[in-house]
């Protein structure tokens, strides 16, 4: 009685799925972490352009009208990253308990891509010189 049906099917290992979850926490927290930062980017800009109002300096914010945008792309951009978390923990919760585990670098990918983008944005808004 030595055949695969007689034997007990292996059961997945816990700590390969507490570490599937912690792995999924920690990219929520970075989702998390994006979308705030974008919101301080927003509300930032709508502050200096309020000062800039009561000073009587129209013209200077006038001119630097981005920062909105970045924020509203920083929020969306960690939106897209707390599904793609998910999509990535289901995936490897699917291979853990098939025991076909293949590990996939496309959500870091995408994230460290992202951020090297907006990170130009940034840069290239922020210098003057740049425009």
């Amino acid at each position: 009685m030595n055949s695969d049906t007689d034997q007990p099917k292996q059961q997945a290992n816990a700590s390969d799925h507490l570490a599937n979850e912690r792995t999924f926490l920690a990219w929520i927290r970075t989702s998390i972490a994006l979308m705030g930062f974008g919101f301080v980017v927003v509300k930032f800009s709508l502050f200096v352009k309020q000062i800039s109002f009561a000073l009587g300096e129209k013209a200077a914010i006038v001119s630097k009208g981005f920062s909105s945008a970045i924020g509203v792309i920083l929020v969306a951009v960690g939106a897209i990253l707390a599904v793609l978390a998910y999509l990535q923990y289901r995936r490897t919760e699917q291979q853990l308990l098939h025991k076909v585990y293949r590990p996939s670098n496309l959500l870091s990918f995408v994230l460290t891509l992202g951020m090297v983008l907006i990170s130009g944005l940034l840069i290239w808004y922020l210098l003057p010189g740049l425009r």
